[in-house]
């Protein structure tokens, strides 16, 4: 029996209350060509045993990172997490999603998050950071509505090189806000000009390194420029290891960073959950969404810590908030602070240089291979290759040996036939010379 709470009449209560005739039309905004119609073609209900048989069954059928050679990236990348992390997480006095809502009784959490933050401006090479977001796209999102509110104009320009996931997610949020939003072509081999369409009617230009094709990218003429203009520079990162060998976006001018954190402290399980870092120069923070943790004495001098500010539309006027996101990803945050904190400074140099060294390695091989070429001069740990071949036909023939070779980039822009033989190859510590090898001699066979 199917445990339905409420009844015929109870929705039609409901249904009157806000006006609707039935509950099709509450979904009167959703394109008719991209809702499900009819039932779907799933088995009846089952016992538990039977569904878990069901389910393994199914999940037999994927080829896991976790017992194959690996390389894929494209904005989501596979490093080894120490087993502390797992175990700190799990205790029961942080096993929560939730900064508190009486944060003064719950101390220990908001000076894990105050660590965060702290741990979150060195790394970025910026002044204030909040106490996380969802992840890189969202965050990208609010980095734009953010820059709007600060300019108070309604424009903004998204480089080529930015992940196109975070793109839709910054676009999706603008659509209703009256914010234009001026997304360039992609930019696989990053020639595309920005300083020539920076403009004083721009809110912010948003870009990213290493960028969604691998390359790198020094913003800091952009950013002059964008200053020249009264326009703000946000610039993403979707890679947070490579802050340990490259320049941070602060140094180079940037007054808002986004950085995906998923790859310290977190296995890809399915591309989430995630957490979304943010950081800003000090004199935006009171237009910076999100919490902020900050520290203080009590009256008997002891250290302490407090929510500084937290400008939410739980806590304000909806009309007032900075953000609607309704939650900081506190776990994740948690699992990223402690990653970062066992490797410290010297150890996330580390490996950064691993990183890199093992996709140099791979390049050198893959770029060896007939009909292969390597797109772009400058990578960390991830790179382009151009194919002789559609690159999803050839993802699919060296899974079907056993190896995640990478990822076609026409599953994210599908509507470039000029990209569709271009695949995005990721090496982190991970890999080691007999899984390259393995990829190279299998992608011989399948380009033959």
């Amino acid at each position: 029996m199917r445990y339905l709470p409420l009844s015929a009449d109870d929705r039609a209560e409901m249904l009157d209350a806000i006006g609707a005739a039935s509950v099709e039309d509450l979904f009167c905004d959703i394109p008719a060509d991209v809702r499900a119609s009819g039932v779907f073609d799933l088995p009846d209900h089952q016992g538990e045993m039977a569904v878990e048989q069901a389910f393994s069954a199914l999940a037999q059928k994927s080829l896991s990172p976790a017992c194959a050679p690996t390389f894929l990236g494209a904005g989501a990348y596979r490093h080894h997490i120490p087993a502390a992390v797992d175990a700190l997480i799990q205790r029961g006095e942080f096993l929560t999603s939730y900064t508190p809502y009486q944060p003064e009784i719950s101390q220990g959490t908001l000076q894990a998050l105050f660590e965060f933050q702290t741990q979150v401006c060195l790394l970025t090479g910026m002044e204030v950071a909040n106490a996380s977001m969802y992840d890189a796209a969202t965050a990208c999102a609010e980095a734009a509505l953010m820059a709007a509110r600060v300019t108070r104009r309604k424009a903004v320009l998204i480089s080529g090189g930015v992940h196109p996931h975070y793109i839709d997610v910054i676009r999706t949020q603008l659509a209703f806000t009256g914010i234009a939003c001026d997304r360039l072509a992609p930019d696989p081999l990053g020639i595309e000009d920005l300083l020539g369409r920076v403009s004083p009617d721009l809110a912010c230009v948003v870009v990213q390194t290493p960028g969604f094709f691998g390359g790198l990218s020094d913003f800091s003429a952009l950013a002059a420029q964008c200053h020249a203009n009264g326009v703000l520079l946000v610039v993403a990162v979707a890679e947070p290891v490579s802050l340990g060998a490259l320049k941070p976006p602060g140094e180079m001018g940037a007054d808002i960073v986004v950085v995906d954190g998923s790859s310290l402290g977190m296995p890809l399980s399915f591309g989430g959950p995630g957490v979304g870092l943010f950081a800003v120069r000090e004199k935006y923070v009171r237009n910076m969404p999100g919490r902020l943790v900050g520290q203080t004495v009590d009256v008997d001098g002891r250290r302490g810590w407090v929510l500084t500010l937290s400008t939410r539309e739980q806590h304000i006027r909806r009309e007032k908030a900075t953000s609607n996101i309704c939650t900081n990803s506190g776990l994740c945050a948690l699992a990223f602070s402690i990653h970062v904190a066992l490797l410290g400074d010297t150890g996330l140099a580390k490996l950064a240089e691993v990183n890199h060294a093992a996709a140099v390695a791979l390049s050198r091989k893959l770029a060896a291979v007939k009909g292969v070429k390597i797109v772009g001069p400058a990578f960390f740990n991830e790179f382009a290759v151009m194919l002789p071949k559609p690159a999803a036909e050839v993802v699919e023939a060296l899974a079907a040996k056993g190896i995640l070779g990478g990822v076609p980039v026409s599953r994210f822009y599908p509507s470039f036939p000029e990209l569709e033989n271009l695949m995005l190859v990721a090496a982190t510590e991970t890999n080691s010379d007999a899984d390259m090898d393995a990829l190279v001699a299998a992608l011989k066979e399948v380009l033959q």
